[in-house]
């Protein structure tokens, strides 16, 4: 199995947004709760609990998460490093190359790391990035921005895709021929579309399957409110998705199916949600997606740690299996395959390296 999005950290040595970052390790959990009450509703509600991010989050500690699962290889995705100046998240790429995933019988298969295309100095930072280690394969830029106050919204600009500067600076990454990973909310995903048409000859990467907020249950102060606004937001997040779906060059993560921004009700502190619930409730997303997009489009991914308020790896990975198995299609095997490692080989490259 290919795990085609984890993220890797170290509160004592790597620089984050303070709101990630939290307290230091060494606090006990009462504490980090006491902290994490003064962070604004948004934060609470998107983080669900500190304890995991006030944590390392390491080869070691992944590789606990994801007993009992036969995955060898993994794809880092950038982690919201913080630091001085542009190429500060350079620094992101060449900690993460350095980590000894080998050990803890794991391969490091790709980076997928951070930069802005709407700096002038965006190629630069390509360049620096792909200088920093040949597992370079693309780079993502967070576009989650949302209308309610009280989801938190990962980026200050509104509609980020598709301003000018950030589509002309796009172009540096085309001739790179490097992929794109981006995360929207669902209202978001007619720009997905738009980028995707502008720049067909790159591979966009949907991740967590741009995200209806609210769709499970309230969220914010307005989102998810009632049953008929959740069908709603469904329903829009269908049509939407099914029109990125139409572009051949974007490719979906079953990622973000356990984020407590959709909705869910909180398991106690490490439990998850049982499998046929969480099952039963992501089915609809995860259908549709395989729908629209075909497996040969559709990676699975961790998003580890991020989801563990809701449910650990094993459990999102026996939900996924589950639903694929009573698709009642004879691909099934087939669909399984792409979903837990194909797609996410021929994307990212993972057999090969970067000439």
């Amino acid at each position: 199995m290919v795990d085609s999005h984890i993220h890797q950290w170290d509160p004592h040595s790597t620089p984050r947004d303070w709101r990630l970052n939290l307290t230091p390790a060494r606090l006990l959990p009462p504490v980090l709760d006491l902290g994490f009450k003064l962070l604004s509703r948004a934060d609470r509600e998107s983080i669900a609990d500190p304890v995991y991010l006030a944590k390392p989050y390491l080869p070691e500690q992944y590789r606990a998460d994801i007993d009992g699962l036969q995955i060898d290889t993994v794809v880092h995705v950038e982690s919201g490093w913080r630091g001085r100046g542009e190429f500060a998240s350079v620094d992101e790429t060449r900690w993460i190359a350095s980590l000894p995933f080998e050990p803890d019988g794991l391969r490091l298969g790709a980076i997928v790391a951070a930069a802005d295309p709407t700096s002038p100095n965006f190629a630069q930072v390509l360049d620096a990035h792909l200088d920093a280690s040949p597992l370079v394969r693309g780079i993502r830029s967070i576009a989650a921005h949302h209308q309610d106050k009280a989801v938190r919204s990962w980026t200050s600009v509104y509609r980020l895709l598709v301003q000018p500067r950030f589509l002309d600076g796009f172009a540096k990454l085309a001739e790179r021929k490097l992929t794109f990973d981006t995360w929207v909310y669902a209202h978001d995903l007619p720009d997905v579309a738009e980028l995707a048409i502008r720049y067909p000859e790159v591979t966009i990467v949907l991740d967590n399957i741009g995200t209806p907020a609210g769709v499970f249950g309230p969220v914010g102060r307005s989102t998810g409110r009632s049953e008929a606004e959740r069908r709603a937001l469904l329903a829009a997040w269908r049509d939407d998705l099914a029109a990125v779906a139409q572009q051949p060059n974007v490719v979906v993560k079953l990622t973000g199916l356990a984020l407590p921004v959709l909705g869910h009700r909180l398991p106690l502190r490490g439990t998850s949600v049982p499998v046929a619930e969480l099952a039963e409730r992501v089915a609809p997303l995860v259908d549709f997606a395989l729908d629209q997009f075909g497996s040969t489009r559709t990676m699975w991914g961790s998003n580890s740690p991020m989801e563990k308020p809701v449910s650990d790896p094993r459990g999102v990975v026996e939900a996924i299996r589950s639903i694929i198995a009573e698709r009642q299609n004879d691909r099934s095997a087939s669909e399984h395959d792409d979903v837990f490692g194909r797609t996410a080989e021929r994307v990212y490259g993972l057999n090969a390296s970067r000439s």
